[in-house]
């Protein structure tokens, strides 16, 4: 079976796989470039990568009337039970756990977590997903580290990566990170939301395209590929 990718903008994902819906990072009110509005998603479940609201988004809405299961740190899932949501997983970082659909593991991020009304948001993190016979790699907000090398040693199918420098990587470390994880197929995310964050994502991939083996999907925003 496929398994369907879709980019929602910035660092919004819906994966579909296994009879499930996973949505990351669901910022969609107030992103100027999302192409749906969130009483329009369906999920089974939803990852929140970190605290910053263009990430944990539309979580609360969304989880609420969806009934879906949030996985994030233990810190943004004690958040999240006191905002009403019923059904959270808490994981932590170099821990994994096996869902229905398979199996996520959080890696490491450099960056900050603090919630929208100010809550400590513990460490930020990035998805290791196993789906399938497939790996997915969703860096979310980080700078480059070197440890990407160790995640690329899983042998990743598709890596997405931030390009939008400011608050995560630019173009030059990223591309750094694909030589470090040398993925098969990389998708560009966290750019041209904001004007601070603004970059030609074609310029880099054909940058990509020519240093590297690795083939590079730059997605409009709900634009899919299949795995």
């Amino acid at each position: 079976m496929s398994i369907q990718v879709t980019w929602l903008s910035h660092s919004a994902f819906l994966i579909e796989a296994a009879g499930s819906r996973i949505l990351i990072d669901p910022f969609l009110s107030g992103n100027p470039l999302s192409p749906v509005k969130p009483e329009e998603i369906e999920a089974d479940y939803i990852l929140v990568s970190h605290g910053h609201g263009d990430h944990i988004g539309d979580t609360i809405e969304i989880a609420k009337r969806t009934g879906a299961t949030v996985i994030a740190n233990f810190e943004i899932s004690n958040w999240l039970g006191a905002q009403g949501v019923e059904k959270v997983h808490p994981q932590h970082i170099g821990g994994g756990f096996d869902y229905p659909w398979g199996r996520v593991k959080l890696t490491i991020a450099h960056h900050g977590s603090q919630l929208p009304d100010g809550s400590y948001g513990g460490n930020p993190c990035g998805f290791l997903f196993y789906i399938e016979d497939k790996k997915i790699y969703h860096a979310c907000d980080t700078g480059l580290f070197y440890d990407m090398k160790l995640i690329g040693e899983e042998g990743i199918d598709l890596a997405i990566l931030p390009i939008g420098d400011n608050f995560t990587m630019g173009p030059e470390d990223a591309l750094r990170a694909v030589k470090l994880i040398e993925p098969k197929q990389v998708i560009p995310i966290h750019y041209n939301t904001f004007d601070v964050i603004h970059q030609d994502a074609e310029q880099w991939a054909g940058t990509v395209k020519q240093e590297t083996g690795t083939t590079v999907h730059v997605l409009q925003p709900n634009e899919s590929i299949a795995l």
